[in-house]
């Protein structure tokens, strides 16, 4: 046992469920010896754990603690973290953008709870830790695998347009009267404002598979709004850049900057009552507790709102309060797909991005990847090569060109052959594959024909967003993307959280410039379209049937989600990196237009000079590639099924980009 000489401490007894007592010493002892599971011991003394601890050389520091190596101290938000390894687990994980969060939702882990429970205490927390980012205000999707039945589900909590919207809401103030654009702009105006979906997503979730009660999960989130945490680099970052539109509502220039009108900055100690407040009343009265009453009618109340703080005009949205007590989370069959030796489940609409990756790596699949394993490959992922990243890029600008022409809300507009089927068709990709060359970019691609009547196509403008990927003792597994859309969503703010600007996900024009309707128009009732990728994989038995889980991952990122995402899973399933390597490797590829993203965040990317010194960007440019080494802002969190010293568990990878950990029985190597 070498646990003191490397300053670690033995993993603690498990919890008995009853009573959420820790056991005596000997009792402790007892207990092991008969569940060598549950303790993490056994036959492998030399292995040690940290429970819901981060492991430095100085020892276990536990999150929040302040002490030297606390993942949430306070820190200058960086482009790119470097040296960020693999973290190895016995039974469980948790993966979210901020350190506070993965430990709210690690603790829940670490006493049974279910990844579904973990979920809620992790938004809780997200809310109030990473305000720009999701929300109580915001919208979900969520991915669920039950280890049990070994079944995926999927859940949609996307936010849902008024019943009295429009479809030019977006472009005209009023389509009789007063064609400007909505005041001060359609994204910081009532309009863009969508019925929350996320809390009662999460409700359904977890009374469908939660295993702690309800009001317990939100503990972790009132303490902190109470007493206080610091302010990260990241969400301080935010309110600086967001300054001029949150001063315009009143609670929330209260809530972001001092009383000289300052942003609450770096380290400031931050607390927010009305927050807990809310937190509470969601705790004892359960979801619906945001979507009647008191706190409905605040959300209504504040989309309604025609005059900023500053005495400018602000366009009224059209929510009214019959919307948000008709809202209702949607049970949705996931989109999966085979991929060589893999199951590969993803997000069906209202989200593009399940479909959008199966189709990319469906093309993919027609191809040699493993040949063009990234050179040089270290801690960081290594350096892409020019074919591969090529490879990857054109297959994405046929997917996206699919996507932005077929996919939205199928409840308002079906699929080809209303169903993914036809998108995803092996044959078809097998064509689509076929229009790719390795000596030249295809720029912008043509989306494929299906025989129906013409539509439009739209981008999109998403943005914003955090993950989540957790897996609990018993193996279930939740993979969960939720997001107010772009920073700080509306700019507007009501009992201490952020309402989204989610309906700006939709075409803002309802045709495009030949007169062809657009699959993603606005529409009352309907959800936007969205780019959200959180995915599952599994391994394909001999039979061709799904496997075993092998891989959790997702991102934020907007319409760069599927880019990242595909990039990470090709990272470990054809070039055999690790969860760590390939969420850190270099977030590169396209979206249907001739630029092809290179992340220049990334050290293994020489940015100086528009990347006119890089190899990579060199030899992309050679094939006709417009590249950007702008830096990409992708917040992955990967899990992957392994076995860590021998024996089976998980490792995991949080994002360098972003402030995020990875938390669970941690693995340390003696």
């Amino acid at each position: 046992m070498q646990y003191l000489a490397r300053g670690l401490t033995p993993a603690a007894p498990p919890t008995f469920c009853a009573t959420g007592r820790r056991p005596s010493a000997l009792l402790s002892a007892l207990f092991c010896a008969l569940a060598l599971t549950a303790c993490g011991g056994g036959d492998n003394d030399d292995v040690a754990r940290a429970e819901c601890a981060v492991v430095t050389g100085a020892g276990n520091v536990t999150v929040g603690s302040g002490v030297a190596g606390d993942p949430a101290a306070p820190e200058p938000a960086s482009g790119y973290r470097l040296g960020k390894t693999a973290v190895n687990s016995r039974s469980y994980m948790v993966i979210t953008a901020n350190p506070l969060a993965s430990q709210a939702g690690c603790e829940v882990l670490r006493s049974g709870g279910h990844a579904a429970d973990a979920a809620v205490a992790v938004q809780a927390v997200l809310g109030l830790v990473e305000p720009q980012s999701s929300g109580l205000g915001g919208g979900a999707f969520l991915l669920h695998y039950d280890a049990q039945t070994r079944t995926v589900q999927a859940y949609d909590g996307r936010e849902t347009a008024p019943a009295a919207a429009t479809e030019n809401d977006l472009r005209w103030v009023d389509a009789t009267t007063d064609r400007t654009l909505p005041k001060p702009s359609a994204r910081a105006s009532g309009r863009s404002i969508g019925t929350p979906g996320a809390v009662r997503m999460l409700g359904l979730v977890h009374q469908e598979h939660g295993r702690r009660p309800w009001k317990d999960l939100f503990k972790p989130g009132i303490d902190l709004a109470t007493n206080g945490f610091a302010v990260s680099g990241r969400m301080a970052a935010a309110i600086q850049a967001s300054a001029t539109d949150l001063k315009r509502d009143p609670e929330a220039a209260a809530t972001y900057f001092n009383a000289d009108g300052s942003p609450k900055a770096l380290g400031t100690r931050f607390t927010l009552p009305a927050y807990a407040d809310t937190l509470t009343r969601l705790a004892e009265g359960g979801a619906d507790a945001l979507y009647t009453g008191a706190i409905a009618q605040s959300i209504v109340d504040k989309i309604g709102t025609t005059t900023g703080a500053d005495g400018s005009v602000i366009t009224p949205g059209r929510t009214t309060l019959a919307d948000l007590a008709a809202y209702q989370p949607k049970k949705r069959e996931a989109v999966c797909t085979t991929y060589r030796a893999y199951w590969v489940c993803g997000m069906p609409p209202p989200s593009s991005g399940g479909i959008t990756v199966a189709s990319a790596l469906g093309i993919l699949e027609n191809f040699d990847l493993a040949a063009q394993q990234p050179t040089a490959v270290d801690g960081e992922g290594g350096r892409p090569t020019v074919l591969g990243v090529h490879l990857v890029s054109e297959a994405e600008r046929l997917a996206y060109a699919d996507r932005d022409r077929y996919i939205a809300d199928t409840d308002f507009v079906p699929l080809p052959g209303n169903s993914p089927s036809a998108l995803l068709d092996k044959d078809y990709l097998k064509g689509r594959a076929a229009l790719i060359r390795t000596t030249a970019s295809l720029g912008t691609a043509q989306p494929g024909n299906f025989g129906l009547a013409p539509l439009g196509a739209d981008r999109g403008r998403d943005n914003g967003t955090t993950h989540v990927s957790i897996v609990d003792r018993a193996g279930n597994v939740v993979v969960l993307t939720t997001t107010v859309e772009s920073s700080f969503g509306a700019f507007h703010m009501t009992r201490g959280f952020i309402l989204n600007n989610q309906l700006t996900d939709f075409s803002p024009a309802p045709a495009d410039a030949a007169g062809l309707p657009i699959a993603n128009r606005l529409a009352a009732g309907k959800r936007p379209r969205s780019s959200m990728a959180p995915t599952l994989v599994f391994r394909r038995n001999a039979d061709g049937s799904r496997g075993d889980f092998l891989m959790a991952t997702g991102s934020p990122g907007g319409g760069a989600i599927i880019q990242y995402v595909t990039k990470t899973l090709i990272g470990v399933l054809d070039w055999g990196l690790d969860a760590q390597q390939a969420t850190n490797l270099v977030d590169f590829g396209a979206a249907n237009g001739p630029t092809t993203n290179v992340g220049g965040e990334h050290p293994a990317v020489n940015a100086a000079n528009n990347g006119n010194a890089d190899p990579l960007v060199n030899g992309l440019r050679a094939l006709g590639h417009t590249v950007s080494v702008a830096a990409q802002s992708s917040g992955i969190g990967t899990i992957v099924r392994t076995a860590p010293f021998g024996r089976p568990g998980y490792t995991g990878g949080a994002d360098p980009r972003r402030e995020g950990v990875v938390l669970g029985d941690v693995l340390v190597a003696p």
